[in-house]
């Protein structure tokens, strides 16, 4: 019997991305009987899905692969600080073959619904080829950024080109010399992608509602010797991972913004410019993250970096945001970004002065100027964390519907399970620690710790397992508070479940989508839990609510 043809498995995984290898990689290695389902036609999620020019990490490369095996740390060599979407794609599949997990995975297997059975407490999936399987547990490794969003502009259709959400760039070449390209958005795809093709193209007009804060990449690449090096760090560097709140190598100041007079501000700012990464971000004050003077005196020092890369004056003004400051939400890192607008055949149309009136079957129409256009390209953002949620059909006790749950945004206990979805586990979850920070670290600790909540449950014979309410309430009240602290809570982000391209997530609501509070207090938190006997969470058997002990199906894999 082939995996293809089993109807029954004791996990479930929804997701062949960086979270769900490393889920199977752990299912596997304890001998459960889990398959992994993948929508896609193979491995990678957003590797594999997201192939426009110029994608690539923002996270340094050597802290964003997996720690868990020695000999991938040995044998794999990283050939750029910053490595790009056909490496990041290649890793993947490296450790999934060096693991033996592609037996386990099927793909072009979108699960459309999940539905509860209380009565047997098991999970019954149906997928989109017409199968339906059951299982005990279910893990949703579904990607924070999985859910593209198409913005709502009349006569989309009626284009003669081609068009396409970034997301969905073919993954066969597509033709750029001389082409005239409409770019829609200037968010952190958009940033990659313009500064990627602007010398590549015939011409390039970038429509830009809103801009967006960004600062150098400095990206290069890793000799032999560098890499050997890093190999000799890697416990020093994921240490320091560990113990920043973000989960990368840049630690903050600790020096209070106002101890440090002007000059010394600026001395260190533009050290932190020239450096690559997030430095320039994660590595500075904290008082940029609460203290509004802070930020805005921060964010005018961005302001005039950027007025110094763009010759045209009206033009750099463009391009700096006014209605957020520096770092209040994600910031794109960019190469060469700005200087792609002191291009003769780059234009850059402000669509809040000029509005988009329609697309046309030659290119775009605003209220000022018709644009040809031979493709059309929308960086026009996601459905963040909890859209691939929202396009499954998941139903807890009583037949709730999660996106009826989550209709106002999300409440979960430790951003991994829900109250009223039992066996319904997300190591990388709306309000859990990896939205916010490096986030293969934070599904390391995500998968670790979901990992051995089941394991705790298989010893003991539990057949349910599901956050109580009280807990989950809590929980949410914590991430809540949070952001009453942080200025990203005046921010158009998905950091606060903006997206004016999904109804219901436009301006005038704030969903709490990412928890606040680092890395260290996250892990504390998800520890403290554990070391309590998961306190929060119920434990029962089919038929026999909160008692212990119990015969069950063997959850082990066949032979």
């Amino acid at each position: 019997m082939t995996i293809a043809t089993e109807t029954h498995f004791e996990v479930i995984v929804i997701g062949a991305g960086v979270a769900g290898i490393y889920q199977m990689k752990r299912l596997k290695d304890m001998g459960v009987k889990a398959t992994v389902l993948e929508a896609c036609g193979d491995l990678g999620g957003t590797w594999y899905n997201n192939r426009y020019p110029g994608a690539r990490f923002d996270s340094e490369s050597y802290t964003y692969g997996y720690s868990f095996s020695q000999e991938v740390l040995d044998e794999w060599h990283w050939k750029e600080k910053f490595s790009p979407q056909s490496e990041n794609l290649d890793y993947l599949n490296f450790v999934a073959d060096k693991f033996d997990l592609r037996p386990y995975m099927q793909f072009n297997c979108k699960v459309t619904a999940a539905h509860f059975d209380e009565t047997d407490d098991l999970w019954k999936l149906t997928l989109n080829d017409g199968r339906a399987l059951t299982c005990r547990f279910v893990i949703m490794a579904l990607g924070l950024l999985s859910t593209p969003t198409l913005p709502r502009i009349e006569g989309m259709k009626d284009f003669k080109g081609p068009s396409f959400h970034t997301f969905h760039w073919p993954h066969e070449p597509v033709e750029l010399k001389d082409k005239k390209v409409a770019v829609i958005g200037t968010g952190a795809t958009a940033i990659q992608l313009i500064a990627e093709i602007a010398d590549k193209v015939g011409e390039l007009n970038v429509f830009q509602r809103r801009p967006n804060w960004s600062a150098p990449l400095n990206n290069s690449p890793i000799s032999a010797a560098e890499m050997d090096d890093i190999r000799a760090r890697y416990d020093e560097i994921f240490a320091t991972c560990a113990r920043t709140p973000g989960s990368f190598e840049h630690e903050p100041d600790r020096r209070g913004f106002y101890e440090l007079s002007r000059e010394e501000r600026v001395k260190l700012w533009d050290r932190l410019y020239d450096e690559p990464g997030f430095g320039i971000w994660l590595a500075n004050f904290r008082e940029i993250f609460t203290d509004e003077k802070a930020n805005e005196e921060f964010s005018e020092y961005i302001a005039d970096r950027i007025r110094g890369r763009v010759n045209d004056p009206v033009t750099a003004e463009k391009l700096i945001p006014r209605d957020h400051g520096f770092g209040i939400q994600r910031v794109p890192l960019e190469t060469q970004y700005f200087e792609a607008y002191n291009r003769d055949n780059v234009r850059l149309i402000d669509i809040s002065e000029t509005p988009i009136d329609r697309v046309t079957e030659t290119g775009i129409r605003t209220s000022a100027e018709d644009f040809d256009a031979d493709i059309i390209v929308y960086a026009t953002g996601f459905d963040a964390i909890t859209g691939a949620f929202d396009h499954i059909d998941i139903r807890g006790l009583g037949g709730e519907t999660l996106r009826d749950k989550w209709r106002d945004g999300p409440s979960t206990f430790l951003g991994i399970l829900i109250h009223g979805f039992p066996n319904l586990l997300m190591p990388t979850g709306p309000q859990s620690g990896s939205a916010s920070t490096n986030y293969p670290r934070g599904i390391e600790n995500g998968v670790n710790w979901s990992t051995d909540l089941l394991d705790y449950s298989w010893q003991r014979g539990f057949t349910r397992l599901e956050a109580t309410q009280e807990a989950e309430t809590s929980w949410t009240e914590t991430v809540t508070k949070m952001y009453a602290i942080m200025l990203m809570r005046k921010a158009k982000s998905w950091f606060t479940g903006y997206n004016s391209n999904v109804e219901g997530h436009e301006e005038g609501s704030i969903r709490y989508f990412v928890y606040n509070g680092g890395t260290p207090r996250y892990v504390a938190s998800i520890n403290e839990v554990a070391g309590n006997d998961y306190e929060g969470i119920n434990f029962s058997v089919a038929g026999h609510p909160g008692q212990d002990g119990a015969a069950e199906p063997d959850r082990h894999l066949a032979g």
